[in-house]
C-alpha cells in the first residue's frame, strides 16, 4: 500500500531553517509528481511546492518569496523541502502527497513552529 511518512520538523527560531523529508513506498516513486502542503490553525490546507517526475520542473507557492526548495532522490524514493528564512507564517503542519490517478495520498504530517 501507498505510504508517505515524513519528518524534520520541530521549533526553529525567526530566520531559521530545517529540511522536511518525506519517504516514500508502495509506487512507482520516479514517474509521479510529489507536493508539499501545509495547514495552519484555522487556515484551509495549501499547496506549498511541488515537484514534477519527468522533467522535474517545480512549482511553489508565490508568497515563499524564492525561500523554500524542493527536491528529489529517485534512488531513495525520498522527497525534500528545504526551508530557509523561516517566519512566523510558516508555522504549521506540513503534508506529503502524492496523486495517483483518482486518489490522493497525504502523509501524516510533521510539525513546524517558528518562534519570534
Amino acid at each position: 500500500q501507498v505510504q508517505l511518512v515524513e519528518s524534520g520538523g520541530g521549533l526553529v527560531q525567526v530566520g531559521g531553517s530545517l529540511r522536511l523529508s518525506c519517504a516514500a513506498s508502495g509506487f512507482t516513486f520516479s514517474s509521479y509528481a510529489m507536493s508539499w502542503y501545509r495547514q495552519a490553525p484555522g487556515n484551509e490546507r495549501e499547496l506549498v511546492a511541488r515537484i514534477y517526475a519527468a522533467e522535474g520542473s517545480v512549482y511553489y507557492l508565490h508568497s515563499l518569496e524564492g525561500r523554500f526548495t524542493i527536491s528529489r532522490d529517485n534512488r531513495k524514493n525520498t522527497v525534500y523541502l528545504q526551508m530557509n528564512s523561516l517566519k512566523p507564517g510558516d508555522t504549521a503542519v506540513y503534508y506529503c502527497n502524492v496523486v495517483l490517478g483518482r486518489d490522493a495520498y497525504w502523509g501524516q504530517g510533521t510539525q513546524v513552529t517558528v518562534s519570534s
